[in-house]
Parts: C-alpha cells; structure tokens; sequence
C-alpha cells in the first residue's frame, strides 16, 4: 500500500499488548440490565430465561473462539478465559475485549425471541455490554479468581432471593426489607427463608446458587496423585513453544469437542482435577458417543 502524507497519525496508537505468559480473564457485564429487567418483567430474583439466554450466548462465544479455555457466568456478568499461552490478535486487550463483548452482544440479541417470544425488544431498552481484561500470572491467581466469582454468586443469591421473598410474598417495602437484612449472615437468612416461607435454600436450582460454568467436554479423567505442583500450580506452556500451526492444530481439535454448560462448584478442586484440559490447554479425549 503506498505512502501517504496522511500516513502519521498512525504514532498516535497506543501498543496494548496483554503481559505474556499469563491468563487472560475478559469480563462482560450487562449495561443498565436494573432498567432493562424492569422493562421486560424480569422475575424476581432469578429469571431462569434471562440466565439461559446469557449462557446461550456464552456457548456461542466458546464455539467462535476456540482460544477460549472456560467461561463462568452469573447474573449478567460473565468471564471468558483465555491460556497463557494464547496469541489471539497478538494479545491486544482492545482487539480480545470488543471481540468478545461484541461477539456475546450480538447472540444475545439474536438469541431473545427463542427465551423471550412474546416480549420483542423495542428501543431505547436495547442490551449492551461492557468489558475489561485483566491478566492473572499463576494457575492459583485464575483459579482464586474464578472461586471469587462463584462464592460471590452464592452470597448475592442468598440475599436476593431472601429479600425478594420478603417483598413479593411477605408484603414488606423495599426499605423495610433491607433494614431488616442489614447485619444478617447466612445462618440469619436461611432462617428467615425457611421459617417464613418454608424455603429450603439448600433445594434451590444449583444455576442460581452456584452460577454457570461453560467448557468443552472431553472425557472425565481421575485425579493423578503428584500430578500437580505446589498449591495447585499448573505450569503455563511458554509461549515459543507454541508455533503458529500448533496453534491452528489445537484449535481444530478445539472445535470438534461439544460445548456444555454446568451449574457445579468450582471453588474444590475436583472440578479442575478431573478436566485436567482446562488448565493444561492439550485438548482430553473426545466422549465415546452412543449408538
């Protein structure tokens, strides 16, 4: 392409290359989703069309971007990681995030009718989401990360699902509810749940309690005893040794695996154990499938 006079506003483009070696952890969250839920009868305090609409969504990004070693979703928030050894769009954080963000955006919107047919979407209420990168430098950094989340999920459910139980079936206002709630723990709350509206927090949908967590399913191996380094640590693949056709093997091999979305605790460490491929980024064997 030839030269231009014009050709130097190009030094005014910032380098954003993401520190190598490291997990890249892309966070979307849903943009005025309070207003947007109100607008289209959300349920209180779960949707379970809005949470499988987000989690459609997520499958869709795991499918088109086969870079992607697992996401985890909650509310309208959801974290889509990716290896240390990963070199999608060379590691800029601005190509990674509105590839991402968009990529959701745009299956989220077209997705809708299929969880929401009788409630098309109208301007202005239309959803959008932002996004960060932030970069994790250990496999304990990811995992505490991803356990942040989850616990972050259970504690946020418990509290909303008791205070809406105390507005919707209780009869108290909003302001009533929350002063009431202020100071309580856990024990308090499932008190309050069972008690009064013979609830059993324990027998609540596991996607609500416990978010969902989306990954390619391979088969399930058993934990190896020494299999692991200290405190968990699995040693990120550096990334020379990882060339561009390897690259381009891993993510055909990636592709064939089905995506699947699970509600299970990923705090523990059998979850993690018996999908060793999630933190290794060596695709696992692909599921004997039935005749």
């Amino acid at each position: 392409m030839a030269n231009s006079k014009y050709e130097y506003v190009k030094a005014f483009e910032q380098p954003d290359a993401l520190l190598p070696n490291t997990w890249i952890v892309i966070r979307i969250d849903g943009r005025g989703f309070h207003k947007l839920s109100d607008k289209y009868h959300f349920e209180k305090p779960n949707d379970p069309r809005a949470l499988n609409l987000m989690n459609a969504a997520a499958v869709e990004v795991m499918k088109d971007l086969p870079d992607l070693s697992i996401a985890y979703g909650v509310s309208d928030e959801y974290s889509f990681v990716f290896h240390p050894s990963c070199q999608l769009f060379e590691r800029r954080s601005a190509k990674l995030v509105t590839t991402i963000v968009s990529t959701f955006t745009a299956h989220y919107i077209y997705n809708w009718p299929k969880f929401f047919p009788d409630t098309p979407l109208e301007p202005p209420h239309l959803p959008t989401f932002d996004g960060r990168a932030v970069t994790y430098p250990s496999t304990r950094n990811l995992r505490d990360y991803m356990s942040w989340r989850q616990v972050d999920c259970h504690i946020n459910n418990l509290y909303n699902t008791t205070f809406w139980m105390m507005v919707l079936r209780g009869g108290m206002s909003n302001t009533d509810a929350e002063r009431e709630l202020q100071g309580t723990v856990s024990s308090d709350k499932n008190e309050i749940l069972f008690k009064r509206f013979g609830i059993n927090y324990n027998n609540e949908p596991e996607m609500y309690k416990k978010g969902s967590v989306v990954y390619r399913q391979y088969q399930l191996e058993e934990p190896k005893k020494g299999g692991q380094t200290q405190e968990g640590e699995t040693p990120s693949i550096p990334e020379k040794e990882i060339s561009k056709s390897q690259q381009e093997k891993l993510r055909k091999l990636r592709r064939k695996a089905k995506v699947v979305v699970e509600h299970v605790d990923i705090v523990k460490d059998d979850f993690w154990e018996q999908r060793p491929w999630i933190l290794s980024n060596k695709p696992g064997k692909l599921p004997v499938q039935e005749s």
